[in-house]
């Protein structure tokens, strides 16, 4: 069987397991507003699926993601969701020996991106505590060169929870204007930050920020997102998207209805996650050996290390995974620092986090010392 087929199976194993408690993918599980059922069912009842959605998304949609973000004079051309939106930009942007700078944890697909069209990919390691989890600007600089092309951060950090600073934010677009590169700020768990400063702001000219109602607005499988950028960007992109017959007119209702209630909705999920939070906090501290290096955190999920406790990541994937729970152990997100801890998403019900600390103690043990062939979720 090709690779692909192996994870598509793997995949369709996950979404076919009754009752799997979700905390290893950030989806967000909370109850959607009834507004936002009733835009679906209506979009079903009324059949205006038989139709193409415009373009470039429907117009109260475009013009309800540039105000979200307060981005007003720039522009959004709505996607299939926001990795899609990455496909589109590294395919428009880079050329084969180009570079692509990013940070290492980072999102891997986008470098997938950058490398099938010939760009290099330069990644700079900001794990530790001697880096803050975070990307400090002169690191940057010192790894700009003149075939930098691209620079892609990941704000809010995933895996990590770090959010950079406004200080950061306009140190990093102040070093990519000077470089002429394009900066992509990845903003999709931008929701989830305690703060938040936007690069679009200080670099209008070449920033291109990726939006996602996957987080937030929990419609990771109905795929909708964006790319907000200047209007010379946008039309360069809107030449040759991926999809130029429009993103699902079902899912854009959806996303339509739920920018009209987040000022309502979103406040209550935004709580729960950060009690979710605190929860997984109080339960660490209690284990010997274990850590939380990051927290509160930025994002809908958390990293705790599991080293200094004697138990390797994937292991405590295992046991966990005996409970139809389903975690992230780090090499799924990094290959170097990878050994070193396990991602938990918070933005579930409740009695999900609730059974994970509960577990906690017990399946420490049984994961210590744990080191043979896993196959994972």
């Amino acid at each position: 069987m090709r690779s692909f087929e192996l994870r598509n199976a793997h995949f369709d194993r996950l979404v076919n397991t009754p009752d799997l408690k979700w905390l290893g993918q950030n989806t967000n599980h909370a109850k959607l507003h009834p507004a936002v059922v009733e835009a679906m069912e209506k979009c079903i009842r009324d059949e205006e699926f038989h139709i193409y959605a415009p373009p470039a998304g429907l117009e109260e949609l475009r013009a309800g993601i540039v105000d979200d973000l307060g981005l007003n004079e720039l522009s959004a051309l709505v996607s299939d969701g926001a990795v899609a939106s990455l496909y589109h930009v590294c395919h428009t942007f880079l050329q084969p020996g180009d570079e692509f700078i990013t940070t290492d944890p980072t999102w891997n697909w986008p470098m997938a991106f950058a490398r099938s069209v010939g760009a290099t990919v330069k990644q700079i390691p900001i794990y530790g505590e001697e880096h803050g989890y975070r990307l400090a600007p002169e690191r940057l600089a010192a790894a700009i060169t003149p075939k930098t092309k691209v620079v892609y951060i990941v704000d809010p950090n995933n895996p990590l929870g770090t959010a950079c600073t406004a200080e950061e934010i306009s140190a990093i677009a102040d070093i990519c204007r000077e470089a002429g590169a394009y900066l992509i700020h990845d903003c999709t768990y931008r929701h989830f930050a305690y703060d938040h400063t936007l690069a679009a702001k200080q670099y209008p000219e070449k920033t291109l920020t990726v939006y996602s109602f996957s987080k937030w607005l929990g419609l990771a499988g109905l795929r909708v997102g964006a790319i907000v950028a200047n209007g010379d960007i946008i039309e360069k992109l809107a030449s040759s998207p991926p999809n130029n017959l429009g993103s699902s007119i079902f899912s854009q209702r959806a996303a339509v209805a739920g920018l009209r209630v987040k000022s309502e909705w979103f406040p209550d999920v935004l709580a729960n996650q950060r009690e979710n939070q605190r929860l997984i906090k109080e339960a660490v501290d209690r284990i010997e050996g274990l850590h939380m290096p990051v927290y509160p955190s930025n994002g809908n999920f958390v990293v705790i290390e599991t080293g200094n406790a004697g138990v390797t990541p994937e292991a405590l994937a295992a046991e966990y995974q005996q409970h139809n729970i389903m975690i992230r152990q780090g090499s799924y997100h990094t290959a170097t620092f990878g050994d070193r801890f396990i991602k938990v998403s918070v933005s579930v019900p409740r009695e999900w986090v609730q059974e994970f600390v509960d577990l906690l103690p017990d399946l420490i043990e049984r994961a210590r010392g744990r080191n043979e062939t896993i196959k994972l979720f």
